[in-house]
């Protein structure tokens, strides 16, 4: 008779019941380690077979591991039990006809399907996910930011409950629709996606994941730099505007007139020959179309409405900043010119970044090329030194030129606009002709 079939008819014969004898066996605080190494085990999938390991074993935890087995159970201060030989011994004890399976739950009560609620959690997510993932995905700038949602677990830290994250994340994908809209409030993009013109704001689940989207549209890193500031730059980059005072658009050599508040700071400021910065806010308010400015020369970086200055002052011809990505004031400033019969020519960074923006406007407004050709793309590339930053973004279609998208792609070299700095300033000198070259 081996030493369990003796535990068993020891606690057989005393009229117990099968429940006093499973508590006796494996009911107690000893042996509670046993039991929820079992548990674990049933409820992950895995079969109740070898062995399983105390590190460190009391003497009371050894003494019962010994009651319960009929034998001594070893030395040292580990403990080590068949989880086969338990099974057989609450068997034919009695205690547990069922085996140790039935045990844990008689001790424990039901067992979970862990990997059963890990497939439905996941299969919830997906769902959560679906209207976002079908937002973006003819939208590649926005491949990255979707694996950082993931990668990161952003979202589940915003709100747990895929059942609640489902809710933010289809009033998430409302607004990457919405992305870039030019000159809109974002209360009133708040407003119409989530029905509170307050959604967006700062410190709201909604309004922390818009900005992350927003940053990524414009070639921003995600979690970027905080501040005030750095929120209102990345939400002007797509045309979303905090407020009409914070949006704002540099230009140089704007006719003005004396009809009107703008009008009158564009004629001094030309008269001055100094740059002016306009607000959104004021260009709202401006009544009716700016006066005539005929061919306006648009460029992407302040330093050359600064360099102009510096050169032409008054002499220099109209002359609008896109600082980047357009602010909702720059939209607003450009419409104005549009309706005042302006005609535009273009230039920018020949970065993929670059060739975006000005794709935007030439989609809004048509534009000719300023020296932002396939010609003048060979040329600046061939003069630019061997250490120059290459092109690593996405490639864009250039629809003025079709063939500098090519050019870029295969020369894979970046060319940004302070470097053809001198040629600019000549051409601002001397003048365009309706076609953007000199």
């Amino acid at each position: 008779m081996t030493g369990g079939d003796a535990a068993g008819r020891g606690l057989t014969g005393n009229g117990s019941t099968g429940e006093e004898r499973l508590r006796r066996l494996l009911g107690s605080e000893e042996t509670a380690w046993l039991v929820e190494r079992a548990r674990q085990r049933l409820e992950r999938g895995r079969p109740l077979t070898g062995t399983v390991t105390l590190g460190t074993a009391s003497a009371a935890q050894r003494r019962a591991a010994e009651l319960l087995l009929g034998r001594r159970a070893g030395t040292g201060t580990s403990l080590s039990v068949s989880l086969e030989e338990v099974d057989r011994v609450l068997r034919t004890s009695g205690a547990a006809p069922g085996g140790l399976h039935e045990a844990v739950v008689r001790l424990r009560g039901p067992l979970r399907d862990l990997a059963g609620e890990r497939e439905a959690s996941a299969s919830a997510w997906r769902a959560a996910f679906g209207n976002l993932d079908a937002a973006t995905a003819a939208r590649p700038e926005l491949t990255g930011w979707r694996a950082w949602l993931e990668s990161t677990g952003l979202v589940r830290r915003l709100v747990p409950d895929p059942a609640q994250a489902r809710h933010l994340l289809d009033q998430l994908a409302g607004v990457v629709a919405r992305l870039p809209s030019p000159g809109l409030p974002i209360g009133r993009l708040a407003a119409q996606i989530a029905g509170d013109a307050h959604a967006l704001d700062e410190g709201r689940p909604l309004g922390t994941l818009a900005l992350s989207a927003a940053k990524a549209l414009t070639g921003r890193a995600y979690p970027g730099e905080g501040g005030a500031d750095a929120r209102r730059a990345a939400w002007a980059a797509v045309g979303v505007h905090l407020d009409d005072l914070s949006s704002l658009v540099l230009c140089l050599g704007l006719p003005g007139d004396d009809r009107t508040p703008t009008g009158r700071m564009l004629a001094a400021a030309r008269a001055a020959g100094e740059p002016c910065v306009l607000t959104l806010r004021q260009l709202r308010r401006h009544d009716g179309p700016l006066p005539s400015a005929g061919l306006v020369r648009i460029c992407e970086n302040p330093v050359v409405v600064a360099a102009a200055a510096d050169e032409l002052g008054p002499s220099c011809p109209p002359l609008v900043c896109g600082g980047g990505r357009p602010s909702a004031a720059v939209w607003r400033l450009l419409d104005l010119l549009s309706e005042g019969g302006g005609r535009f020519v273009y230039h920018g960074d020949f970065d993929w970044g670059g060739v975006a923006i000005a794709a935007a406007v030439h989609d809004r407004y048509g534009f000719e090329p300023w020296r932002f050709d396939t010609a003048a793309y060979e040329a600046a590339a061939s003069q630019t030194v061997a250490s120059q930053a290459g092109l690593t973004e996405r490639p864009c279609p250039t629809p003025w030129d079709p063939a500098l998208a090519e050019a870029m792609a295969r020369r894979a070299v970046r060319v940004e606009e302070e470097l053809v700095l001198p040629v600019l300033l000549s051409d601002l000198s001397s003048g365009l002709n309706d076609r953007g070259t000199r």
